[in-house]
């Protein structure tokens, strides 16, 4: 194992600097001053900790070319895209601060008058809510502020000191994210930043921890599961998805089109609720596939940097071959490629905007995640068909329905296994509303008012005066 991280520029391929890894030590040492800080934390009043996240929040907006800047170097977002992301913080910081004092604040739920017969004193029942201790935060690359703010800004404000592990993708913006936390008056051992990537993150499930919150790809939630269940500790998992839309034969077709192509593409497909699959029915298949590919064909890809670039370069160079050996299997299996398909010979990590037709469900392009700027188009006959080839994947995230008939895209949703569903609209999150996956694709629920419970524990008192 390296000491150090070593960044690079999906845009280019240079090395941009490298960073130390905490090794096992430095884990412990971290796992144990966030263990003597979180009474302290917890006894600070609610509103003290609100006016620091607010302070935080200032932070994020006074600093947000900086930071979008740091983002777009290590991971290739364009910056336009960068600057959205962080300017959304704000928003969601303003939904947990407004909504903690009345989730956290106890439940009286039965009262008993005192019983002069048997002589029974008045009893009361109250639900009262603590936080669950010390948080281990294993968060991801795609959309560091977005899933990053899901989890620690909620546990903070409910109580709990917070063991940040950024993607090692995304590690200079997760140091970023602890300097302003730490600006803003957040005591350095209440919010700490781990640095390294797989065997930093073993380390620090191996910590005496009460909680661990994780966004990433199924495989490795699974292996987080095995070695956090031992433990018998709160445990979330926001994994990956095979995210379907259904196009039916009533929709607007501009409107289907315009959607599902900045669905599919945005941030460069790079997302866990991104389109990846999409079923036409067959009444309106042509005059979508030609809308859409006008969509796709007007993206501009390029520099990140440039404030008009819609597609930068992936992430993770790996991808690349990923999403080449889906293609291929998907070409050699009958599929037609109506643009890209493969990596652009050039600088940096960049992979054509890639559309497919003539699709199956036997292609590793309709059943794997892609996590890339690729996408099949499948024709369906009826809703039949399309229900079941959405619900024909081990994933559970969202799912979108296009038509001019609210009833009757509501009737098919309700079909689909799904964690989120969308009605004319698509890769849509909203702080009032609880992000949660089935199946492979997690457990467990951020933001809403479930992602604010999600870090208190209850206790229940039974008291007789």
């Amino acid at each position: 194992m390296s000491d150090f991280l070593f960044v690079i520029n999906p845009a280019t391929g240079e090395f941009i600097q490298e960073i130390k890894i905490d090794d096992s030590v430095a884990v412990a040492t971290k796992a144990s001053q966030a263990r003597k800080a979180q009474p302290a934390w917890a006894a600070r009043p609610l509103s003290a900790r609100i006016d620091l996240l607010a302070r935080f929040k200032d932070l994020l907006v006074q600093q947000v070319d900086r930071l979008a800047a740091t983002l777009t170097t290590e991971t290739g977002k364009p910056i336009t895209q960068a600057k959205n992301e962080i300017l959304a913080i704000p928003q969601r910081i303003d939904f947990f601060t407004q909504n903690a004092a009345r989730l956290i604040a106890p439940d009286l739920v039965y009262t008993e008058p005192a019983d002069a017969t048997s002589q029974n004193a008045a009893l009361e029942e109250i639900i009262a809510y603590d936080p669950l201790g010390v948080i281990a935060n294993i968060s991801a690359w795609n959309y560091p502020y977005f899933v990053g703010a899901n989890v620690f800004v909620p546990a903070l404000l409910t109580g709990n000191t917070v063991l940040y592990k950024p993607s090692e993708i995304a590690t200079m913006t997760g140091l970023a994210i602890a300097q302003l936390m730490h600006e803003a008056g957040i005591p350095q051992d209440v919010f700490i930043p781990v640095v390294g990537a797989a065997q930093t993150g073993s380390a620090l499930l191996a910590q005496n921890i009460d909680g661990v919150f994780f966004t990433g790809s199924y495989a490795t939630g699974k292996k987080i599961a095995i070695a956090a269940a031992p433990k018998l500790i709160k445990m979330q998992l926001e994994l990956g998805g095979k995210d379907p839309a259904y196009v039916c034969s009533d929709a607007d077709i501009a409107t289907a089109a315009a959607g599902l192509a900045d669905g599919a593409f945005y941030n460069n497909g790079q997302s866990c609720c991104a389109i990846e699959r999409i079923y036409v029915h067959t009444d309106v298949y042509e005059p979508f596939l030609d809308a859409f590919l006008l969509a796709v064909q007007a993206f501009k890809l390029g520099d990140p940097t440039r404030p008009d670039t819609d597609l930068g370069p992936l992430s993770r160079k790996p991808q690349m071959a990923v999403l080449s050996q889906q293609v291929a299997d998907a070409f050699i299996k009958g599929a037609t490629i109506h643009c890209g398909g493969t990596p652009l010979d050039q600088q940096g990590f960049y992979f054509a905007p890639t559309v497919l037709t003539q699709v199956t469900h036997d292609m590793a392009i309709m059943r794997e995640e892609s996590f890339g700027p690729v996408i099949g188009v499948q024709r369906v006959s009826d809703d039949e068909s399309a229900i079941a080839l959405m619900n024909d994947t081990d994933y559970g995230l969202t799912a979108a329905v296009y038509s001019q008939d609210r009833d009757h895209a509501v009737r098919i949703l309700e079909q689909v296994n799904s964690g989120s569903a969308y009605w004319n609209c698509c890769d849509r999150v909203s702080p009032r509303l609880p992000w949660t996956g089935r199946g492979h694709s997690g457990i467990g629920s951020t933001l809403s008012e479930i992602g604010i419970r999600t870090f208190l524990q209850p206790r229940s008192w039974h008291l007789r005066k």
